[in-house]
C-alpha cells in the first residue's frame, strides 16, 4: 500500500514545478520567478528564472525582524583552544552586516569572487554570509590547504579578495595559514586586491602593506551594509572538488534553487522544527559545511554549532557526546568515519553514559559508505534512529535518504533508503539500459536535476557536460555505482571507478568492505583492487583494529580472509589482508584508496591536497610492502 512519502516522491517527479513552487512559498523574494523551470536548454536546466532574493537575508534578517532576534543562531565550540562564544540572530545579523561593509570597503561587489580560506571559527560563516548579503560569490577552501593548489583556485575564480586567518589550530600542532597564503598569492597570475586577515591569539602573523587588512581593525570602524537582491540564478558559490585531470572543478551553487531546497530539506528530511539545535560536526571547506553548517540552519531558523576539534583526541571519544549535552542538540549529522573512530578508541561506548542526551533523537550519517556494523553499533548504544543518506558535492543536498519529517521508512542495513524527492535514480549499464533489481549498475538521476543543484562548473560549461551529462544521455552520472532492490530501495556500494573486475567478474569493493567491518576485531577498512598479470586485478584489504584487541594480527587476517570467501565466495579472490593503525583519508572523512591503489601498483601519485595527513601513506607503503606489493617504494 502506497505511504505518504511514496505519494510525495510521485509528485515530485510528475509535476516538479507545482511541487517547487510550492516549497519556493517558503522564502522571502524581493520579486518573484518568472518561470519556475527553464528547460530551455537541456542539460543544462534553471531554476526560478527572473524570481530575486537575497540569501542573507533569508537566512539572518527575516528571522529578526520576526521575532527570533534573541534566539541563539550560531554556538562556537572549540576544544582545540578551550573557548566557546554565543551569537544570536540579532548579533549575527549585525556582525555579518559589518564584515559586508568591510569587503565593500575592500572594492568587493555584486558577482565579485572572494575566496575564504579559514579554520573552523564563527568568523569563516561571518564571511560566507556577508558575500552573500553583497550579492558576491563565495569560494571556500579548505584551510591549511597547500599553496600550489590553493594558487590553481585563486586563478580559476580570479577573487578581489580574500578572507583569512593567522593560522589554523589541530590537536597539538598549529598550522600557519598566511605563509601559505602568501606562497599561493605568489605563485598565482591572478593577485587579489585586498586580504583581510583574522589575528588568532596561537600565532599572529605580518601583514603586508597595502594589501592585507586586519579583521579586527576593519570591523571596529566599518558601516553595516544592506542585502543585495540577486537573480535566483546568480551564483552563491563556487566550491571545489578534485577532477580526474587533476584540475578541480569549480561546482557552481545558485542562490534561488539552493534557498527553496535547502530549507526544504531541514523539516522534510531531518524533521528539525525552527528553534531547535541543529549540529552538522563537519567542515566548511565541505559541502556538508556550507549546507549544513552554514546555510540550512539558519535558513530554517536553528540554531547551528561551529565545532573547532575532533571526533576523539580533543580530549576523548567522548567529545561529541558532551557537545550533545552541552547545547541539547536535536539532530546531529556527521560523516560514518567518525563514528568509527569514537568506537575504536570506545568500543563499547563506555563513555556515552557520562552525558546527558535527553534532548537527541536522531543521527544523520553520510560522506562515506555506512557499513551495517557501524550502523548497529550506533543504534546500539546510542538508542536513536540512525539515518543514513547518500549526496554528492555537486548535488548540495541527499539524493537518497530515509525522509523522516514525511514518513519513516524501514531502514535497511547498508542503503541511504530511497531516492528523495525531486530525484529519480536509476541503476543502469554502459548502453544506458536500466539493469534487474538486484544488479550492479550505474546510478545516475534523470534530468532535470530538482533545485539546489550543480546548474554548471565555473567558466566550464562543456566540462560540466562532458564530465556529468554526456555519458548517459538525459540523466546525470553520479560516478557511484551499485543497485536498487525490489521495493526501490538504492544500495550505494561503491565508487565505479571502484568497481573491480576480477577475472571476467565485476566486484564490488564495498560489499567486501562490508563483510570486513563485521569482524569483531575490525573498527575501519578499505579494500582496494590491485592489478594482477593472471586475473586482471585482485581484491587487497586493509583493517584497522579497536582500541584494546591484542590478537595476534595474521590470526585476525586469516580470518577477515575467510569471511570474505564464505560470505562473498571464491570468486572475490580475496586473498590478503594488512592490519594498519590508520587509513588515508581527506579532511573530510573520504578514505583515498585511488591512492592506496597506485602506490600499490607501482604507479605514478602524488599527495593529494585534500589528505589529512600526509604521513598515513608512508605507513599504507610500509604495509603493502610487507604482503608483497609496492616494492618500487
Amino acid at each position: 500500500m502506497s505511504g505518504r512519502f511514496a505519494e510525495i516522491h510521485a509528485r515530485s517527479l510528475s509535476q516538479p514545478e507545482t511541487f517547487w513552487a510550492e516549497a519556493a512559498e517558503a522564502v522571502h523574494w524581493t520579486k518573484r520567478w518568472e518561470r519556475v523551470l527553464d528547460d530551455s536548454n537541456p542539460p543544462s536546466y534553471r531554476w526560478f528564472t527572473g524570481g530575486e532574493l537575497n540569501t542573507c537575508y533569508n537566512a539572518l534578517d527575516i528571522h529578526v525582524e520576526t521575532g527570533r532576534g534573541d534566539q541563539p543562531a550560531l554556538i562556537y565550540d572549540s576544544p582545540v583552544t578551550a573557548s566557546k562564544r554565543r551569537y544570536t540572530y540579532t548579533e549575527l545579523r549585525d556582525e555579518v552586516a559589518r564584515f559586508a561593509g568591510v569587503l565593500s570597503g575592500c572594492g568587493v561587489g555584486k558577482g565579485d569572487r572572494v575566496i575564504v580560506y579559514m579554520p573552523m571559527v564563527p568568523e569563516a560563516i561571518v564571511a560566507m554570509l556577508a558575500c552573500a548579503r553583497l550579492g558576491a560569490v563565495h569560494s571556500v577552501v579548505f584551510g591549511g590547504f597547500a599553496a600550489n593548489e590553493l594558487a590553481v583556485r585563486i586563478d580559476d575564480a580570479t577573487p578581489s579578495a580574500i578572507v583569512s586567518a593567522s593560522c589554523g589550530i589541530e590537536p597539538g600542532r598549529v598550522v600557519h595559514y598566511k605563509p601559505l597564503l602568501d606562497g599561493a598569492i605568489d605563485l598565482a597570475a591572478h593577485k587579489p586586491s585586498a586580504c583581510v586577515i583574522l589575528q588568532r591569539d596561537a600565532a599572529r602573523c605580518d601583514l603586508v602593506e597595502g594589501r592585507d587588512v586586519d579583521w579586527a581593525q576593519a570591523m571596529a570602524s566599518a558601516e553595516p551594509h544592506d542585502c543585495v537582491p540577486v537573480a535566483a540564478t546568480d551564483p552563491l558559490y563556487i566550491l571545489y572538488t578534485s577532477g580526474t585531470t587533476g584540475q578541480p572543478k569549480g561546482v557552481v551553487r545558485d542562490n534561488g534553487g539552493h534557498a527553496v531546497a535547502l530549507k526544504w530539506t531541514m523539516k522534510h528530511i531531518y524533521d528539525v522544527e525552527p528553534g531547535e539545535v541543529f549540529w552538522a560536526a563537519s567542515d566548511v571547506g565541505w559541502v556538508v559545511g556550507h549546507s549544513y553548517i552554514c546555510y540550512a540552519p539558519l535558513l530554517n531558523g536553528n540554531t547551528t554549532i561551529v565545532y573547532e576539534g575532533k571526533p576523539v583526541g580533543t580530549p576523548d571519544a567522548g567529545a561529541f557526546w558532551r557537545v550533545l549535552s552541552e547545547y541539547g542538540v536535536s539532530v546531529l549529522f556527521t560523516a560514518p568515519t567518525a563514528f568509527r573512530a569514537i568506537r575504536q578508541q570506545d568500543p563499547e561506548g563506555a563513555l556515552i553514559g557520562e552525558y546527558d542526551l535527553g534532548r537527541f533523537r536522531t543521527l544523520f550519517l553520510a560522506g562515506e559508505r555506512l557499513d551495517p556494523d557501524t550502523l548497529r553499533w550506533a543504534e546500539a548504544r546510542l538508542g536513536v534512529p540512525v539515518i543514513d543518506h547518500w549526496w554528492q558535492t555537486e548535488t548540495g543536498w541527499s539524493i537518497c535518504a530515509n525522509c523522516i519529517g514525511i514518513e519513516k521508512l524501514e531502514v535497511k542495513e547498508g542503503s541511504p533508503a530511497k531516492a528523495a524527492p525531486g530525484m529519480d535514480v536509476q541503476a543502469v549499464d554502459d548502453t544506458c539500459t536500466p539493469v534487474p533489481p538486484g544488479d550492479i549498475g550505474a546510478l545516475v538521476v534523470k534530468l532535470p536535476l530538482p533545485p539546489g543543484c550543480l546548474p554548471t562548473l565555473w567558466n566550464a560549461e562543456q566540462r560540466f557536460r562532458e564530465a556529468y551529462m554526456e555519458e548517459f544521455p538525459g540523466f546525470y552520472k553520479t560516478g557511484d555505482a551499485g543497485f536498487i532492490d525490489d521495493d526501490g530501495y538504492v544500495f550505494v556500494m561503491t565508487r565505479t571507478d571502484d568497481v573491480i573486475n576480477v577475472a571476467g567478474h565485476r566486484l564490488s569493493t564495498g560489499a567486501m568492505e562490508e563483510v570486513l567491518a563485521s569482524h569483531p576485531d575490525v573498527a575501519e577498512c578499505a579494500v582496494i583492487g590491485v592489478a594482477d598479470a593472471l586475473k586482471g586485478q585482485l581484491p587487497l584489504g586493509f583493517v584497522v583494529l579497536n582500541a584494546g584487541v591484542e590478537r595476534s594480527r595474521e590470526d585476525i587476517c586469516r580470518e577477515v580472509v575467510q569471511l570474505v570467501r564464505k560470505q562473498i565466495g571464491p570468486v572475490a579472490a580475496f586473498k590478503t589482508a594488512a592490519v594498519v593503525q590508520r587509513l588515508p583519508k581527506t579532511r573530510s572523512g573520504k578514505i583515498l584508496r585511488g591512492t592506496m591503489q597506485k602506490i600499490a601498483d607501482n604507479e605514478e601519485w602524488k599527495v593529494p591536497a585534500t589528505i589529512d595527513d600526509p604521513a598515513i601513506l608512508d605507513e599504507i607503503g610500509d604495509a603493502l610492502r610487507g604482503v608483497g606489493y609496492a616494492q618500487g617504494g
